[in-house]
């Protein structure tokens, strides 16, 4: 008689993000060895179940100031990137001491945009990060801080650990913070406020995130993670949001994610909307049911951009904009979509060079000069990487391409941007 088939829980590749909160007191600023050392035997205990762990760790700046003596933060970026750089040893030293007693070994990444800036780069990132998983080691990523000045910074660890996620096709992410889960207003301040649990449109959210400004020592707040959620939900990542001073709770939301009977229906957008919607008023009775904590979750978008694409609209600094009417755009997003050529082309704004990325703006034409309407409001509508600087472009907009040459004096490409390069979200 054949034995009955047993079905294995399925396991997940979980990005992890930590707040400086998470790690350093915001008065004492001494590590907070107690959170750090249950952080660390809940993500060895996942990692043993089969489960692909990264971490995303802020705390480097706000270890330094101990380090040196001081209380806060300086202005001076010459300032930060020491202490950063005085941080970031002792931080990575924790951590490492931490998992060895657990014998789990890590490893450390430090990233800016200028390290994912060539699509090339971006993919031996991820493919470093996924030799690391399949070696069964936990990285721990953070932004180079010592290197960092704000046109090559991610700009806060919530972004970059919603990169980081979206760039491993991480299945979740979790983001650490000082709530339990997203609030229709400040639960300590009104109590009528309500938890949200399940999100599968940030735009229609109805919430109040103004006295959310991150901790004294961060660079976050509920802002930045409503942000980091809405781009790895593009990515395909479901995001949950919950409470760092419990992180053995994130074993308890993965068993739950694990044995959820309506997760396959709830993530098929294709799903009937009022199914979803009941499973939205169902889902804390059977959190509570379950024995499961609080927190929110943010369906990761079934149809999700593609790893270059992804790259185009998140991984890259924006140097400026190029605006093209409704025909280029209808264009550029159809199925089998086209590069984008001068014709369509209204007007550009900032400074760029060649190869740099640029966002994509859709504008109307005045009907009497063929010109920008600037009585119309401008949308953001994609990104590109141009084949052409700023100057050229100016000279060539709203030209035939066979007429470059005669403009420029040459024509090293047909298309401003090359349908390779360009990304529109949800196309």
């Amino acid at each position: 008689m054949a034995k009955p088939k047993i079905n294995k829980p399925q396991t997940y590749t979980i990005v992890v993000k930590l707040g400086s909160s998470s790690i350093v007191d915001e008065i004492t600023r001494e590590p907070r060895i107690a959170n750090m050392s249950r952080i660390v035997e809940t993500l060895v205990k996942l990692r043993r179940q089969g489960h692909r762990i990264v971490i995303v760790s802020s705390g480097a700046i706000a270890v330094g100031l101990k380090r040196v003596g001081l209380t806060s933060k300086p202005k001076k970026l010459s300032k930060v990137q020491a202490l950063a750089s005085i941080g970031q040893g002792r931080l990575i030293a924790l951590w490492d001491d931490l998992f060895t007693h657990l014998n789990q070994t890590i490893a450390q990444i430090l990233l800016t945009r200028n390290d994912i800036i060539d699509w090339t780069q971006f993919q031996n990132a991820k493919n470093t990060m996924n030799e690391l998983l399949d070696m069964n080691i936990i990285p721990i990523v953070n932004e180079n801080d010592t290197l960092s000045v704000q046109e090559i910074r991610f700009g806060d660890n919530d972004t970059l650990s919603a990169i980081t996620a979206g760039m491993i096709n991480a299945d979740y992410l979790f983001l650490l913070t000082d709530v339990e889960c997203l609030y229709t207003d400040n639960p300590r301040t009104n109590p009528n406020a309500k938890p949200i649990l399940v999100v599968e449109d940030i735009s229609s959210l109805n919430v109040d995130t103004s006295s959310g400004s991150g901790s004294g020592i961060g660079t976050g707040g509920m802002t930045t993670k409503l942000i980091a959620a809405e781009l790895a939900m593009s990515a395909g990542v479901t995001t949950i949001i919950n409470k760092s001073t419990t992180p053995e709770n994130i074993m308890k939301i993965v068993k739950h994610i694990q044995s959820e009977s309506l997760k396959s229906d709830l993530e098929n957008h294709d799903t009937p909307k009022n199914l979803r919607e009941i499973h939205q008023m169902t889902e804390l009775q059977n959190l509570k049911i379950n024995d499961v904590p609080l927190h929110t979750r943010f369906i990761g978008d079934s149809q999700k951009v593609k790893d270059k694409q992804f790259w185009l609209l998140h991984g890259l600094k924006s140097y400026g904009s190029i605006i093209i009417d409704i025909g280029a755009y209808n264009a550029l997003t159809r199925k089998n979509k086209a590069g984008l050529l001068p014709v369509g082309v209204i007007d550009i704004e900032g400074s760029f060079h060649e190869a740099q990325c640029v966002t994509l703006k859709l504008g109307k034409r005045d009907k009497k000069t063929g010109k920008l309407d600037m009585s119309e409001k401008l949308v953001e509508v994609g990104k590109a990487r141009v084949n052409y600087t700023s100057s050229e472009i100016s000279k060539i907009k709203g030209l035939q391409s066979n007429e470059i040459e005669k403009v420029l004096g040459y024509a090293d490409s047909e298309y401003i941007a090359h349908r390779e390069n360009l990304a529109f979200p949800h196309h």
